[in-house]
């Protein structure tokens, strides 16, 4: 039976203020790509002592949350605890990702369309009970010629909203992940434009399935041009355009927005939620759900040397206080260089 009262202390706790979510929930090929980079294997156990570092590191006391990968949830710190007590005894709750991925999508081609909702409400039950207390779906839409179609747009807002559903029915909250690539040429009004689409057929899908907006989070990508594009924006117009956008579509009623990092950079990423936030005047939460931006650093500095792990986590502690401080409107470039 759904608890409406914890999926609402849960999703509010998420968001509360100079906090955020760690994203860690890379599957196995992204975490190998990752490790080659810094010239590690990726073997279980070095995936779990990498985990394990970020979950004992001082940098938790800013984050809220922690969004684990099939693997990690089930597994056990070097000396016995499990990782999601690890993560429980930091005061942050333990979540998981829980879509399969994405795959072509029928007659459209270059656009693809997330699965993963057979057998979902099993996996979340057993999810539950291995201490979950939240969960993250990421659907994916890509920028090109002629694309995003309406047809990738709804199937993926249609099975974002069937997932959120199944989590609060079973009293788990929701991270609904639209995410807008920042691939390709385009330029920032297009991003705007097909973000508004994207959003404002999530919350149609979202109400027709009946999914309680309390109780859930929204982790969207920012308003960016794209990488190639030859006109990058300021970090002012990215806020601008981003909380434009943000009031336009999303309720009131939704407790908060965690933003996914999207292959921007650390710094980037921590500047634009910032300025985001000393504008202000929206009736959510702005934080943050990164992955990268929280983890490049860390994952640097560690290089897989055990005698590395205080520096990498003395890296991400910097990551997350940054982060945490531009949640609050903050942050500035001047902490960044103290602590360099």
């Amino acid at each position: 039976m759904m608890d409406l009262a914890e999926l609402y202390r849960v999703a509010n706790a998420m968001v509360a203020p100079g906090k955020g979510v760690l994203a860690a929930d890379e599957s196995a090929g992204t975490v190998k790509k990752r490790f080659e980079a810094i010239g590690v294997e990726s073997t279980e156990e070095n995936r779990r002592d990498y985990r394990e570092l970020l979950f004992r590191s001082k940098g938790m006391a800013n984050i809220s949350g922690v969004i684990l990968f099939d693997e990690t949830i089930r597994q056990k710190a070097k000396d016995g605890t499990p990782l999601v007590k690890v993560i429980e005894q930091a005061g942050t709750f333990p979540g998981i990702k829980v879509d399969k991925g994405t795959k072509p999508l029928p007659f459209c081609p270059g656009e693809v369309v997330t699965e993963g909702l057979d057998g979902l409400r099993e996996r979340l039950i057993e999810y539950r009970d291995l201490g979950a207390k939240f969960c993250k779906w990421r659907a994916v839409i890509d920028i090109g010629p002629g694309i995003p179609s309406y047809d990738c747009v709804k199937a993926n807002a249609h099975a974002l909203a069937r997932y959120a559903a199944l989590c609060q029915d079973e009293t788990l909250v929701p991270i609904v992940e639209p995410e807008v690539l920042m691939d390709g040429d385009h330029d920032i009004g297009r991003c705007y434009e097909v973000t508004e689409l994207a959003l404002k057929t999530l919350f149609q899908e979202l109400y027709v399935a009946r999914v309680k907006l309390e109780g859930m989070v929204l982790k969207p990508n920012m308003v960016v041009p794209g990488k190639k594009s030859l006109k990058q924006a300021s970090v002012d117009e990215v806020a601008e355009k981003t909380l434009r956008v943000l009031k336009e579509c999303v309720p009131a009623a939704v407790p908060g927005i965690a933003f996914l990092s999207g292959g921007q950079s650390d710094v980037d990423a921590t500047a634009r939620l910032n300025a985001m936030n000393r504008l202000g005047g929206g009736p959510w939460k702005l934080t943050f759900s990164y992955s990268r931006a929280l983890q490049a650093a860390p994952q640097k500095a560690w290089s897989g040397k055990v005698e590395n792990a205080g520096a990498a986590q003395q890296a991400f502690a910097h990551r997350a206080a940054m982060n945490g401080l531009a949640s609050i409107g903050k942050w500035s470039p001047e902490l960044e260089k103290q602590a360099a």
